[in-house]
């Protein structure tokens, strides 16, 4: 990889996202030699995924290369690499471009779309966890309305023109608020040959209630919006099938949309090397200080890791405050380690919850205050303008958003490379 030795201890990420960027950039100055490894030369800024398949934003507006975050930051290495599998007994990590051994190795590579064993639904089901999946479901999307123009079966175009999304979260949610816009104010005009009246938007969740992690009050206003803008709500309804056409309950009702969406669960992705033992709920099982069970110098932070606490028994939600503030308390034990102190348990500091059901509509809980409506939706949209890396990704997000209010518009409709499902299994 062409590192050079150091003599001090090298800390070797894996994994660019919410967790280890904050390890790293707390490491800054300190005596450690820190090595970045990321498939990718960005770091997303996934809670605004939505956005980009939803034709709001563009790519780069919630993406920021790496290189240019840490290019004042003496000792640190990036290099853009897949890694293969780890070796936790001569402590290398090996990937596509080489080895490297490491001190204290941390994986931070978040979680990967989770199908429940479903291939049906691993196959023609479209996932959004990436820049490239939202980019793709973006296309997706137009190139149906685009083929609905050349039928002249109503009960096609209805297919064709049709969305159905799975999980009721808050990705689902503001999935399903987004589309509903788009069918509102955007997509009559665009499509004028076509009834968009017929283009149905359904959210299906388990669940008896949406919005599972935030208060009943959140989930009950969160319902009252979606249903105002049109979406279909299913509650307490399974899917136990899906061919591309026609989504399947489990009690038998079929729904018919050529584009179902998957947001209904996620599992860590998993980096070949650690033990199976340690992986609880398809994630890492880790300690108070983060340290994967039964690993000394191997720690998880973010979304892979399950850290299981007093207030919450089921593990720590997957959260980017969560994945933030673990990889900021991690600098701070890793130092303690070499300086031979006392290592400290890690406390999430719950700020609070928030998703946005279109325009003029979130809904915020934080903590015993709990709101919903135009100033929450405000609140949204500040928390996510600063929580965005770059201050020239917050200048263009907030123009695009106010261009995109101003005139009712969303002006990335564009089909950059066409999109067809390839067969996969889980």
């Amino acid at each position: 990889m062409n590192i050079p030795e150091s003599n001090v201890p090298r800390v070797v990420i894996i994994g660019g996202g919410f967790a280890g960027l904050h390890l790293a950039k707390k490491l800054k100055g300190k005596r450690f030699q820190v090595v970045m490894i990321d498939r990718n030369n960005y770091h997303t800024f996934q809670p605004l995924l939505y956005q980009v398949a939803t034709a709001g934003l563009e790519p780069d507006s919630i993406a920021y290369p790496l290189r240019k975050i840490f290019k004042s930051h003496e000792n640190f290495y990036f290099r853009m690499a897949k890694v293969s599998r780890v070796d936790t007994e001569s402590k290398n990590v090996i990937t596509e471009i080489g080895e490297i051994s490491y001190d204290y190795l941390v994986l931070a590579t978040g979680t990967t779309t989770n199908f429940f064993g479903m291939n049906d639904m691993a196959e023609n089901a479209m996932s959004m966890k990436s820049i490239s999946e939202a980019l793709d479901l973006r296309s997706y999307i137009l190139q149906h309305f685009e083929k609905a123009l050349l039928t002249s079966s109503k009960e096609e175009q209805e297919a064709l023109m049709s969305i159905a999304i799975v999980g009721g979260g808050p990705t689902g949610v503001e999935l399903a608020g987004a589309f509903a816009e788009l069918k509102k104010h955007i997509l009559p005009a665009d499509y004028p040959d076509l009834d968009i009246r017929r283009m149905n938007i359904h959210l299906i969740e388990m669940a008896d209630e949406l919005l599972p992690p935030m208060s009943a009050r959140a989930s009950k206003k969160a319902f009252q919006y979606l249903e105002e803008l049109g979406v279909t709500i299913w509650l307490k309804k399974a899917v136990e099938s899906y061919d591309g056409m026609t989504v399947k309950f489990k009690e038998g009702k079929v729904l018919k949309a050529k584009t179902l969406i998957w947001a209904a669960g996620v599992k860590g992705n998993l980096v070949q090397g650690v033990s199976k033992d340690v992986i609880k709920k398809g994630r890492y099982e880790v300690d108070r200080q983060n340290r994967i069970v039964g690993y000394e110098n191997v720690f998880a932070i973010g979304d892979l890791s399950l850290m299981q606490t007093d207030d919450f028994p089921e593990g720590l939600p997957m959260l980017a405050p969560v994945a933030t503030q673990q990889g900021e308390f991690l600098a701070k034990n890793l130092e303690f380690i070499e300086n031979n102190k006392a290592l400290k348990d890690f406390k999430y500091n719950d700020r609070g919850v928030m998703a946005t059901v279109g325009r003029n509509r979130a809904v915020v809980d934080l903590n015993n205050i709990k709101f919903q409506g135009l100033f929450a939706w405000y609140v949204w949209m500040f928390v996510h303008l600063i929580s965005l890396v770059g201050f020239r990704n917050k200048i263009v997000t907030f123009f695009n958003w106010s261009y995109n209010y101003l005139n009712f518009d969303r002006g990335i409709r564009l089909i950059i490379r066409k999109f067809e499902k390839k067969k996969q299994t889980v």
